[in-house]
């Protein structure tokens, strides 16, 4: 691949941790694949990270391969413009990560959220802060600094939730910096302020955690069934309705047009829909949205040399981008040869 020199870079990371449900796709995957209008950029599957909590080989090799078919699948198009491969295919990442982790402070992970959320979970349960601990997890965010530092990357997008990734990452960077000059590039975070939290079937947050999915690739009929399950409340056709804060509502306006959102939002009002018929109307559209993609995704999950294909060229793609960055860094800290 020769990619342009002229536009920034952005990189997204992608945990793979199963299927992807309709919050994923409208929150993370439709924003992060619109940024190749704007950027080149790198997509990488961060199955190293994922270690620390999937323990089993075959799951992990499986749930790798589904997510990279997921995103072939949704509309990622490798090219020039936008690369995808395997974190662990990668090998310069780890070296800079050990290069970093040696700049790193201690207290700065300390406060990681992660590793936080953990000490406050043992506090609760009246185990030792460390108790469960790996030094994965503990040391998680330096190599995420890693991922994010080795491509020189000038954007990353994150929710607000994820702002402390980046600010922890560009903190490492500065240390490293203020040592050897001005080695590493400091990315900025891209905030999408737009990008809303997707309600899930029963209103809370769409997470697998609460049960409350729409996977996307279900075959039509479970979709509609899925769909179906949407907590409303039981007032009749012909009584108006508000559309602000209605779940049903609030996930058709992010499926169908503007126009027709609007329509639906007149009809509530003034009375004469059912949810039966919104819930039907929105099945359509996602049956009619997903029906490709899913007929994609089945054939690259069935065909795992075509996808390890389309990984290995970009892993090469990605380690000719990190190659560079990780000898400035061995010059900077003296084990250039």
């Amino acid at each position: 691949m020769s990619p342009s020199t002229h536009r920034p870079v952005s990189l997204t990371g992608i945990k793979p941790t199963g299927l992807p449900h309709l919050g994923n796709y409208l929150g993370m995957i439709r924003p992060a694949l619109a940024l190749t209008e704007e950027y080149r950029v790198l997509y990488f599957i961060a199955d190293y990270h994922a270690l620390t909590t999937v323990h089993d080989g075959p799951e992990l090799s499986t749930l790798t391969h589904e997510l990279a078919a997921t995103w072939l699948a949704l509309g990622l198009e490798p090219g020039p413009e936008a690369t995808i491969y395997r974190q662990s295919d990668v090998p310069e990442i780890f070296e800079i990560c050990w290069i970093l982790s040696c700049f790193a402070p201690k207290g700065l992970l300390n406060r990681a959220h992660a590793y936080k959320a953990m000490v406050d979970a043992n506090a609760e349960a009246g185990t030792t802060d460390d108790d469960g601990v790996s030094a994965g997890l503990f040391s998680y965010p330096v190599l995420m600094a890693a991922d994010i530092l080795a491509y020189d990357a000038d954007v990353v997008p994150v929710g607000l939730d994820q702002k402390q990734h980046l600010e922890i990452t560009r903190d490492i960077a500065d240390v490293f910096n203020q040592n050897y000059g001005e080695v590493l590039r400091l990315p900025e975070p891209r905030i999408d302020e737009n990008v809303e939290t997707i309600p899930g079937l029963d209103g809370r947050k769409m997470s697998k955690s609460y049960g409350n999915t729409i996977p996307i690739f279900l075959e039509p009929k479970k979709l509609r069934k899925a769909v179906r399950r949407i907590v409303t409340d039981s007032r009749p056709p012909e009584e108006p309705k508000d559309p602000e804060g209605d779940t049903l509502f609030a996930l058709y306006s992010l499926i169908a047009s503007p126009d027709a959102t609007t329509e639906l939002a007149t009809a509530y009002r003034e009375g004469g829909i059912g949810y039966g018929q919104v819930k039907d109307d929105l099945a359509d559209r996602l049956i009619d949205l997903f029906g490709e993609p899913r007929r994609r995704f089945e054939e690259l999950t069935a065909d795992r040399a075509a996808v390890n294909a389309i990984l290995d060229e970009g892993a090469a793609h990605a380690r000719s981008i990190a190659g560079p960055v990780l000898s400035r860094l061995r010059e900077a800290v003296g084990t250039a040869r």
